[in-house]
């Protein structure tokens, strides 16, 4: 952990989370705005989608360890704190949290140049939006912040079961093989098909936040609101969510085995 160029570190994040949100968000937009191929493909087809960007954004990110997400970030971080012979310290953190945020910048806006002839007809301003960041089912920032918790928990904690166990190595520098960005991927299809109805299950804050911020500074045609009124909600409910996993985990995973 000493000997990480942190140049490299940043530039590792910053290409594994433009990928993982370009395509996310992509399904998203294949889904969600008029005249595509993939329109209507309903809900299912979106999480499947995100795994499987998840699983493109690790492979190009062993690097840094493939953290994509500041609320794994942030875990790692307790982690440090709890034992200095795991995670990640607090440089590293930032280093990855603003690599994050910039890739999901970056990768947003690709896929407003893929997209951009639909984006020009598609006529509801709430499924332009809706291609970028998240938004609640029903808005009701108490209960959408525990959704988002409870969400962000499930990942982070998972994440940790996957590392005892050897499957993955998440914030190690040249840790991850070729098939281990697999039951990360598959695990976030599972929380997307099980937790994300409510909100959308951003489970992660350059994810909801980069996007945002892409939707704001592009010239979207008829784009509406970027709706920052809620856009605290998949900030911090996944940064809460990511401290109480990196807590919990000790515990709980000891008694797991």
């Amino acid at each position: 952990m000493t000997d990480v160029n942190l140049g490299l570190y940043f530039l590792s994040e910053l290409v594994g989370t433009a990928m993982l949100v370009l395509l996310g968000c992509g399904v998203v937009a294949n889904v969600a705005l008029a005249k595509n191929k993939g329109f209507g493909g309903g809900f299912l087809m979106v999480n499947w989608g995100w795994g499987l960007a998840v699983f493109a954004g690790v492979l190009v990110s062993a690097y840094s360890g493939a953290i994509l997400n500041p609320a794994v970030g942030i875990g790692l971080w307790v982690q440090n704190l709890l034992d200095p012979a795991k995670g990640i310290d607090f440089t590293m953190f930032l280093t990855a949290t603003g690599a994050e945020l910039l890739g999901a910048i970056i990768g947003a806006v690709v896929v407003w140049l893929a997209y951009k002839q639909h984006f020009d007809q598609e006529p509801e301003a709430a499924n332009k939006l809706g291609v970028f960041s998240t938004g609640p089912a029903i808005r009701s920032y108490g209960w959408n912040l525990v959704t988002e918790i409870i969400g962000t928990f499930v990942l982070v904690f998972v994440i940790f079961a996957f590392a005892d166990y050897g499957d993955i190595e998440v914030g190690t520098p040249g840790g991850l093989g070729p098939l281990t960005a697999l039951p990360v991927a598959l695990l976030v299809v599972a929380i997307g098909a099980s937790l994300g109805g409510p909100t959308g299950y951003a489970i992660n804050p350059a994810r909801d936040l980069g996007p945002r911020i892409a939707h704001a500074i592009l010239p979207i045609q008829g784009k509406g609101s970027s709706d920052w009124s809620y856009s605290w909600v998949p900030v911090v409910g996944p940064l809460i969510g990511g401290v109480i996993a990196a807590l919990a985990a000790p515990g709980l995973l000891s008694l797991a085995g």
